[in-house]
């Protein structure tokens, strides 16, 4: 929708009233957007790879759903600008999704650190995800938390390569108590390319 787009400003956001009579269509088509950025690994696991457009959305469901008003414009636009990819990189949403809170709580308990075993492979190419350093999120005695925030840095040889069409992109956990893989349909990889458009 909003291609090679790397910050959201002010300028950007509509008044609430005004997102109110577009957001269920709004919400519609993101879902379409976001179909192709959902990567399931594992069971229990999926990456939601973030653009310009599934933040300004965030944003702006934040501001309607809060409705802090202009008080709440900073904080949004400071926990979310950082999720957009900058021209070199992905970035994603890592997601444990368990609905039963006993089996969350004894599944996190085992999967301390899985955030630093993600990673993308191509072409004889590994990207690693490196999580964000804005807290840590697991605990010292080993329990992670249910949502990662991940940015997979690439070269320009490797973006070239992933942009390739045909491109055959694996997604992958090597945790030890988690170690699965997914292959990216060459849909999510288009849409991802876009990403990595410099």
């Amino acid at each position: 929708m909003t291609p090679n787009r790397r910050e959201i400003t002010r300028a950007d956001l509509m008044p609430v009233a005004d997102y109110a009579k577009i957001r269920r269509e709004h919400r519609r088509k993101l879902v379409e957007i976001k179909q192709k950025r959902r990567i399931h690994i594992g069971p229990v696991i999926t990456l939601y790879f973030e653009s310009y457009d599934t933040m300004w959305a965030q944003v702006q469901e934040m501001l309607y759903i809060e409705a802090g008003g202009e008080e709440q414009v900073e904080g949004e636009l400071s926990a979310y600008n950082p999720l957009i990819p900058q021209g070199s990189e992905l970035v994603a949403t890592m997601m444990i999704e368990i609905e039963d809170e006993g089996v969350r709580r004894r599944t996190l308990a085992q999967l301390g650190r899985v955030e630093d075993t993600v990673y993308l492979s191509f072409t004889g190419h590994t990207v690693k995800g490196v999580p964000e350093d804005d807290i840590d999120r697991t605990t010292p005695d080993g329990k992670t938390s249910a949502v990662h925030f991940l940015h997979f840095t690439f070269t320009p040889e490797q973006a070239t390569a992933f942009r390739t069409a045909g491109t055959q992109v694996i997604a992958g956990i090597s945790h030890a108590n988690y170690g699965h893989m997914a292959a990216l349909p060459d849909a999510s990889r288009a849409a991802l390319a876009e990403d990595l458009a410099g």
